[in-house]
C-alpha cells in the first residue's frame, strides 16, 4: 500500500460535486489539496473544510479554457503546496439537446471546456511529474464517452476525446512512473446531474460523490508497480 500522507494534489472543479468529495477524501488521508473552479465563494468554503482536517489547502479561480490564467494559477498553487504529486482533471460542463437544435457556440464551449481544459491543466502539471519521475493523473470522462445516445452528441464527443487523450497519455508517460487513469462513471448524484434532471440523487439507489472519491483513494493506495488503467463505476441497481 502506497502512503498518501504529505502528498500534494490539484483537483479542478473542486468547489462542489465530485471534485469537492474527492478533495475531502484526500484531505482525510493527509493529502494537501489545491482546488480550482470559477465560483470563488464555493471554493473558499471548501478550503475551510479542508484546512479543518489538518492539511494545507488553497484554491485558484480560473476557467480551464483560459490558457494564460491556467499557466499563472497552476504555478502559484504548486508553489504554495511545495510540489505536486496528483492531478484530478474533473472540471467539465454538460448540456443535452438535439443535434440541429444546440447552437454551434454551445457545442464549441462544451468541447473546449471538457477537452482543452484537460489539456491545458495537464500541460502545466505534467513537466513537474516527469521531472520527479512519479505521479498520478485522473481524467474524468463518462459512460457517455463510451457510447453515444440521442441528444448527447456534444457531451459524448467531448468525453470520447478525453478517453482518447487520456489513454494516449497513459502509454506515453508510463516510462516516467506516472499512472494515468481514465474514469468513466455512470450517473452520480452530483450537483450537475441533479440540475440536469438526470437523477433525483436518492442515496439508497444512486451513486454518490463519496463513492467516486473512495475509488480514487483506493487507486492511489495501490503499490506503485500497479496501475488502474480505466475504471467504470456504476450504480448497482438504479431501480
Amino acid at each position: 500500500m502506497s502512503p498518501l500522507k504529505g502528498k500534494n494534489a490539484i483537483i479542478t472543479g473542486g468547489g462542489r460535486g465530485l471534485g469537492k468529495a474527492t478533495a475531502l477524501a484526500f484531505a482525510k488521508e493527509g493529502i494537501n489539496v489545491a482546488i480550482t473552479g470559477r465560483n470563488e465563494e464555493r471554493l473558499k468554503q471548501t478550503v475551510e473544510e479542508l484546512t479543518a482536517l489538518g492539511v494545507k489547502a488553497t484554491y485558484a479561480v480560473f476557467d480551464v479554457v483560459d490558457k494564460p490564467a491556467v499557466h499563472t494559477e497552476i504555478a502559484k498553487v504548486i508553489d504554495f503546496l511545495g510540489g505536486i504529486d496528483i492531478l484530478v482533471n474533473n472540471a467539465g460542463i454538460s448540456e443535452f439537446g438535439k443535434f440541429v437544435d444546440m447552437p454551434a457556440d454551445r457545442w464549441e464551449e462544451i468541447l473546449l471546456t471538457n477537452v482543452m481544459g484537460v489539456y491545458n491543466v495537464t500541460r502545466e502539471v505534467l513537466p513537474h511529474l516527469i521531472q520527479q519521475n512519479e505521479g498520478d493523473i485522473f481524467n474524468v470522462a463518462s459512460t457517455a464517452g463510451l457510447n453515444g445516445n440521442p441528444t448527447t452528441s456534444a457531451y459524448s464527443a467531448s468525453k470520447f476525446a478525453v478517453i482518447g487523450l487520456s489513454e494516449s497519455l497513459m502509454k506515453e508517460v508510463r516510462k516516467n512512473n506516472i499512472r494515468v487513469c481514465t474514469l468513466t462513471p455512470s450517473t452520480i448524484a452530483s450537483d450537475m446531474s441533479i440540475e440536469l434532471g438526470l437523477t433525483d440523487g436518492n442515496p439508497d439507489h444512486i451513486l454518490q460523490p463519496e463513492d467516486f472519491a473512495e475509488l480514487l483513494v483506493a487507486t492511489l493506495k495501490l503499490p506503485r508497480r500497479a496501475m488502474l488503467k480505466t475504471a467504470s463505476l456504476w450504480t448497482t441497481n438504479p431501480v
